[in-house]
């Protein structure tokens, strides 16, 4: 195992290239233990050179919406009116009331018995309550508009 700093391009080109040579290390191996340090050196060299920024909550929501096949409707059911949810999905800010009714989940957005569940990872720390996978279904776009209100 031969690993050092990833500084450079070529640095990283060098590691992603050891990475795919490593992709099939069975756990408890050497080479899975490289793979591991690989990664987070990796990892690290990204998130400095190509930082991923959080998008717009507008746009977050929307995107939530088009990838759980939603309509305006459901969103309008979640913050209490269809011209609401218009004015939301057409640029006017989130309100912490919005907010709130979009972390909650609302009664259709996330709707456990609808059959669609949420797409975050299986536990999350959001708002200052930890949620699990066994409890209600977060709206990833309410964490964000959260975040960014209380940023400023």
């Amino acid at each position: 195992m031969n690993i050092r700093p990833i500084r450079t391009s070529a640095d990283h080109d060098d590691a992603l290239a050891r990475i795919e040579a490593l992709w099939n290390a069975q756990p408890g191996t050497p080479e899975h233990d490289e793979l591991e340090v690989l990664s987070v050196l990796v990892s690290a060299y990204e998130d400095e050179h190509w930082p991923v920024l959080p998008p717009d909550p507008v746009e977050a929501i929307k995107f939530h919406m088009e990838q759980n096949g939603f309509r305006q409707k459901y969103l309008a059911d979640v913050i209490g009116s269809a011209s609401r949810a218009s004015e939301v999905l057409n640029r006017r800010p989130l309100t912490i009331e919005m907010i709130k009714a979009i972390h909650m989940g609302g009664p259709c957005l996330w709707n456990p018995c609808s059959g669609r569940k949420s797409r975050l990872p299986e536990t999350a720390n959001l708002i200052g309550k930890a949620h699990t996978a066994s409890e209600r279904p977060v709206a990833p776009c309410a964490i964000i508009a959260y975040n960014r209100i209380n940023a400023d």
